[in-house]
């Protein structure tokens, strides 16, 4: 099976061989992703998971039972047989973070206890390299595009399934092939996926066009609810209790409202600021983007003890809304324009 990664267009730090090698010693493997995923994070989740099944491997997936209901954009997906406490056998398993960006993201505490070979596949460029082995693929457009070099490496075969999975990974992490992470590679390894049997329509009638009313009335609460700040460089909206209750929307089905915010004319940075009404953590989650190339919304997320992308970002805070906005143009301030 041939490879865009044959080609050498791209060269990392890091080895993807001894990752490679490491599968094909081990038989039992736990997989788990960062908190609130994302469709790389659960795309690259369910195609190693297919991957190693393909392999004869014993592997389990993990996602905290916090985490579902899953976003609207991602209940098609079979994710009936994750686990949502650790096997039994967990000592025995290898553990494959995926689309993590740090540890501190999967915030469980017996994934963090030591004892265990932890393996960090990864494509965000402020990755911490928590694993005792790394592949952090910053030039990648996503996980999911290392995942299937990954299964190029080992000879796998990609099933329609896993196909669609890391396609999954790949059309949502890249913007639907928009943003400045996608290069002549990522269309590549799209059409590899394309010809193992995914249905393009079908993936993006599910993704996107499958929207519930209360969705829609949500986005018209947030949308209406948008600001500049900043001197015009930062826009933001804000998600609350109230606003969940009166459209009848839940917390899950806030994805893509930011793009919205993000496609307005000369702004720098975009921020979604939402109330975390069930969770037991912090009480605001901020999603942030880019609105031009001299902002890096990953250092602004770091700021609060998140992370991410250049230009995709997250965190959680404890702060109100007049804070969090107070150091986002704080650390816009820091940032010359280009």
């Amino acid at each position: 099976m041939s490879s865009p990664a044959d080609t050498g267009e791209r060269s990392e730090a890091d080895s993807i061989q001894p990752i490679a090698d490491l599968i094909r010693q081990n038989r039992k493997f736990l997989l788990t992703t960062h908190e609130g995923p994302d469709g790389d994070a659960l795309g690259s989740l369910l195609g190693t998971q297919h991957m190693l099944e393909s392999l004869g491997k014993d592997s389990v997936m993990f996602l905290a039972a916090k985490e579902f209901p899953l976003p609207i954009e991602y209940r098609h997906l079979p994710l009936e047989d994750v686990f949502h406490e650790p096997p039994a056998d967990l000592r025995d398993r290898v553990v494959i973070f995926l689309d993590c960006g740090n540890i501190d993201r999967m915030p469980v505490d017996f994934l963090r206890d030591g004892g265990m070979t932890v393996v960090n596949i990864d494509h965000h460029h402020d990755n911490t390299r928590f694993g005792e082995h790394n592949f952090v693929g910053s030039s990648a457009s996503s996980t999911a595009e290392i995942v299937y070099e990954l299964a190029v490496e080992l000879d796998v075969k990609i099933s329609p399934a896993m196909a669609r999975a890391l396609y999954i990974g790949i059309v949502t992490d890249t913007g639907k092939f928009m943003y400045d992470s996608t290069d002549a590679r990522t269309h590549e390894v799209a059409a590899a996926l394309v010809n193992a049997g995914v249905d393009i329509d079908d993936v993006n009638r599910r993704l996107y066009e499958s929207v519930p009313l209360e969705k829609v009335r949500l986005l018209s609460r947030a949308l209406g609810k948008a600001s500049l700040h900043c001197d015009g460089a930062l826009i933001t909206t804000c998600i609350t209790a109230e606003d969940y209750e009166i459209s009848g929307a839940g917390e899950e089905m806030t994805e893509g409202i930011i793009d919205h915010l993000r496609a307005v004319d000369g702004i720098r940075a975009a921020a979604v600021i939402k109330d975390q009404v069930s969770r037991g953590d912090a009480a605001r989650k901020v999603s942030l983007r880019a609105g031009d190339d001299s902002t890096d919304v990953s250092v602004i997320a770091r700021r609060f003890g998140g992370g991410g992308h250049v230009k995709a970002a997250g965190c959680s805070t404890e702060l109100d809304f007049d804070q969090i906005v107070a150091v986002i143009c704080e650390a816009l301030a820091e940032q010359p324009e280009s």
